[in-house]
């Protein structure tokens, strides 16, 4: 197991990665800083602002309130309607309504309403795809919005109306406290400046970053930042070693609460000065592009390179050699360098899979669908594929590996006995006690209820109670059982040991000896270690007359036992990490919490530790050796909110997809960091917003299906772009050598339009196909590098067999001779002769690019070893049907297609066989060279 340390530095130089605290530095000053330093740094004379000074602050800082961010309607709508993707659409698009122009006013004066119908339907696509973009931008403001100001709330201040009496505030201390709270006012927090004298008392918010003057048994619920459930105490200074600016104990921050106790504090920084306002700006940042965007945007890229290489090429090519069947088009001139633009367009539209964006579309809602039954809300669509290729899971430690609540996990006496004895004394001294009940009490009285234990209460009569105090660390309470008065303590282990005379030992009470009082502090210093939490228990009998209790009672007591506590781990966790692996996914933990508990928790879910970095540590190593750290290390303990948002950004840079799930506030910007955000059932609001996906069932098994889902939907979305677009490159192939071979084009724009939305259309069906189980064993993400061999092998594999259709079609039935032959290339023979070539085309290639899915869907033999649904089938036969009904129907003549000779159905046959064959030849060829397939 790896464990860094501090002074193993690779570089001297640090680089500053992912964000920073503004005025860290300010906050490392006041630490340090006596109460006369404080007043020189915020530039006071005096504590407690007059109004004259509240106002030239006010001037200066502003309000105590979040930057609002504001939504650019014009921005996010050009982004959303006209990316890359979009624009050639939107070209296509153009291209289509040209053509019906030109089929309009041409020389040949015909017009399809195909070509208008092509258009509309990808206008459509766009703006259907460009508002779900928009509405999810929206929708993403609207959620920043609602966490980007600080919470309405009060806050008690001191100030002064005028310069009087000043003298007496030159230092705060335990004396002046009480006048200090007698001159303070309630103010909206909004109206806090740096500077202002605050007053904090239990339940009260941390309006602003503040340091602690003067406190008393001041305790802060700092889990909103750090994630620790237990409450921290504050003091007018801070003997605390650490680098850890969450740590420092006499600094309280924005969006923390006060437990119990009362202080004074001084605010040191405002509204966006605040280490809040930095975890909130991280969220309201335009959130960095999952892979699944990264990786349409690389393929887009290569199509682009693919139709700026080709398209020229069909152009000069077409241009030079001026054919007549230029004129099929008809247009603006008779100029064939003019005429081949039109061509050229057509290309491009033959290389674009028109249907992508709707297919994804497709693909990730019936993904988000099946998702939403198992328990699991999907906010945002792409974020499905994106978990399926994680390659790292990283996680907060509470409440999402653990339930979030403390535990009673183990009762003892001091010889290891689980004596039924203790655990009553200890439910009738939590369940009695008339204070707030913290965390352990609950546990307690949990315990006792899921096991059913039944304590008859009516048995027990309570006489007295000394509450809990920080200074005692002891709560107990006197109650009668059995015509017996007793008093039960629990509390700090140190200071119920500290009362104790005798103890409890192997069946029988004793004194207690060095050894005893030896053997009980290793067993509590062992727990300890472990990361657990431990109550010393006490007792003794008391007299039977004795009706009123105080503190000076608690002393001469029997040691009794230990009650261990702990945040337990979920039950579904130790699977979870089995399955992670499984699907070769590694975990790593992002925690707030000590070491300790950390590793206790690593080790009661049998998570192996390979290596254990602390915040501290992170902060002091150098950019190189922080790529090594995130690599090597599972474990980061005593993080804040930024170096969790650190790790995952360096993480990424290393090249991995990294998933984060976690629960809580200070959770929200690493939420947004990572590639796909996860949040569970129990987590905040805010954690909730910020997270892509949401698991609504505490069991974390349903991971596994969201990584499948991800995983089968992202193939089937590669299964499209990738046998798509060989296809169509395939059929790019053979129009270049049909412009060198046939006197007209094998096939008119609208036959080509119509075919490809007819193929399209059926793909829909692939979103419910099946995945090889090879396929989803592993991480998946989008290799755009990959799709070029694919379409260059795959490609003209299918132009072999169009060749073989023109040969046969075009000199075998002795078409071209014959049209040759004619005079007057535009009679009605003429186009009769080019209409049942084209329909013979059509034929082919719509049947052959519907069939060879089932040959390229699959690394395995199709149809006998990976087998799709019946519903891929069934659309399969219905477009098989289609191109029969098109082609030898009247319907036809709409596309300007004459039905081929009878003889040719069977010549298909065996064309389509032999192509399916050769295909599979060629698949099983390539994946012994790349050792893989899609």
């Amino acid at each position: 197991m790896i464990k860094f340390k501090k002074n193993t530095l690779i570089s001297k130089v640090k680089e500053k990665q992912g964000p920073t605290f503004e005025n860290e530095k300010l906050i490392r000053k006041m630490v340090e800083a006596d109460q006369e330093e404080v007043k020189k740094i915020l530039g006071l004379k005096h504590f407690g602002l007059t109004n004259n000074e509240y106002r030239d602050r006010i001037e200066k800082y502003g309000t105590n309130e979040l930057k609002k961010h504001r939504f650019n309607w014009i921005l996010e709508i050009g982004k959303a309607f006209f990316s890359p993707f979009s624009l050639i659409l939107l070209a296509i698009a153009a291209y289509y309504f040209i053509t019906f122009i030109t089929y309009q006013f041409g020389t040949t004066n015909e017009r399809s309403i195909f070509d208008v119908t092509g258009a509309i339907v990808i206008l459509a696509m766009v703006f259907a795809s460009g508002t779900m973009t928009f509405v999810q931008a929206l929708r993403s403001y609207l959620i920043t919005k609602k966490i980007g100001s600080i919470v309405k709330n009060t806050t008690d201040i001191i100030r002064h109306k005028n310069n009087d009496n000043l003298a007496s505030f030159k230092k705060i201390d335990q004396d002046n406290q009480l006048d200090l709270i007698k001159l303070g006012e309630e103010i909206n927090a909004k109206e806090l400046v740096p500077g202002d004298l605050i007053y904090l008392s239990s339940g009260d918010m941390i309006p602003a970053d503040v340091r602690i003057l003067n406190s008393k048994d001041l305790f802060i619920n700092q889990s909103s930042l750090t994630g620790e459930s237990v409450p921290v105490e504050k003091h007018a200074t801070n003997s605390k070693k650490t680098n850890n600016i969450l740590e420092f104990e006499n600094i309280c921050y924005t969006g923390t609460s006060v437990v119990s106790g009362s202080g004074i504090a001084i605010a040191i920084a405002t509204g966006d000065g605040t280490y809040f306002a930095t975890i909130n700006k991280t969220i309201m940042e335009k959130r960095p592009e999952g892979s699944f965007s990264t990786g349409v945007k690389k393929v887009t890229r290569v199509l682009l390179i693919l139709m700026l290489v080709m398209v020229p090429i069909v152009y000069l090519i077409n241009a030079g050699v001026g054919y007549a069947h230029w004129d099929q088009i008809g247009g603006f001139t008779k100029n064939p360098w003019f005429k081949a633009i039109f061509f050229a367009v057509a290309v491009a539209v033959g290389l674009t899979p028109e249907m992508l964006p709707m297919i994804v579309s497709t693909n990730l809602a019936n993904g988000a669908g099946r998702m939403a039954k198992g328990k699991v809300v999907v906010k945002k669509l792409d974020a499905i594929q994106s978990l399926g290729a994680i390659d790292i899971l990283a996680t907060d430690k509470t409440g999402t590996l653990t339930n979030d609540k403390i535990e009673l996990v183990e009762y003892l006496t001091v010889d290891k006995q689980k004596d039924p004895r203790l655990l009553k004394y200890l439910y009738l001294n939590s369940y009695f006690q008339t204070g707030i009940k913290n965390p352990m009490d609950k546990a307690i009285v949990d315990y006792v209820s899921t096991h059913k234990l039944n304590f008859d209460l009516h048995t027990y009569q309570k006489i007295d109670e000394i509450p809990f105090d920080f200074n005692r660390r002891k709560l107990t309470v006197i109650f009668n059982s059995d015509e017996e008065k007793i008093l039960v303590t629990k509390g700090s282990m140190e200071e119920i040991l500290s009362v104790s005379t005798k103890v409890y030992y192997q069946g029988k009470i004793q004194k207690i000896t060095d050894a005893i009082r030896a053997q009980i502090q290793a067993y509590f210093e062992k727990i300890n270690n472990e990361g657990k939490r431990v109550l010393g228990v006490a007792y003794k009998p008391v007299d039977q007359n004795q009706n009123r209790f105080s503190p000076e009672d608690e002393n001469e007591l029997i040691f009794f036992g230990f009650a261990t506590f702990l945040d337990t781990p979920k039950p579904s966790t130790k699977k979870m990490i089995k399955l992670l692996h499984k699907y070769g996914v590694e975990l790593k933990i992002l925690t707030g919490d000590n070491e300790q508990v950390t590793r206790a928790i690593c080790k009661m879910v049998h998570l192996d530790i390979k290596g254990l970095v602390t915040g501290e540590q992170l902060d002091s190593a150098g950019s190189h050796e922080i790529q090594a750290m995130v690599e090597q290390a599972n474990i980061f303990v005593k993080l804040n909110p930024l170096q969790k948002v650190k790790v995952i950004q360096i993480l990424k840079q290393n090249g991995h997809i990294v998933g984060f799930m976690g629960d809580g506030i200070n959770d929200a910007p690493v939420l947004r960091q990572s590639d796909v955000g996860i949040s569970v059932n129990n987590a905040s609001d805010i954690a909730k917003d910020a997270s892509d996906i949401i698991l609504l069932e505490k069991s974390l098994l349903v991971l596994e299906k969201g990584i499948i889902q991800g995983r089968t939907i992202f193939a089937n979305i590669l299964k499209y772009i990738k046998v798509t677009t060989s296809s169509n490159f395939g059929n790019v192939l053979s129009v270049i050598v049909a412009s060198a071979i046939l006197p007209f084009l094998p096939m008119l724009p609208v036959q080509m339009l119509f075919q490809n939305l007819i193929y399209d259309l059926s793909q829909f069906a692939m979103a419910l196909d099946r995945v090889d189980e090879e396929f989803v064993q592993k991480p998946q993400r989008w290799k755009s590098n990959d799709l070029v061999p694919f379409v260059c092998i795959n490609g003209p594999v299918s132009s072999v067999f169009d060749i073989l259709t023109f040969v046969i079609v075009g000199f075998g039935f002795g078409l071209v001779p014959e049209f040759n032959a004619m005079a007057n290339k535009e009679s009605f023979e003429a186009t009769q002769i080019i209409a049942q070539f084209n329909a013979s085309w059509f034929l082919i290639g719509l049947i052959t690019q519907t069939m060879v899915m089932q040959v390229l869907r699959t690394e395995k033999l199709p149809f006998i070893q990976s087998r799709s649904p019946w519903i891929v089938y069934l659309t399969m036969v219905m477009v098989i049907s289609l191109a029969f009904s098109i082609t030898f129907t009247p319907f036809g003549t709409l596309l300007h297609m004459t039905p081929p000779i009878p003889v040719f159905i069977g010549i298909a046959a065996g064309l389509i066989c032999g192509y399916l064959c050769l295909a599979q030849l060629v698949k099983m060829t390539y994946i012994k060279i790349f050792k893989k397939w899609l």
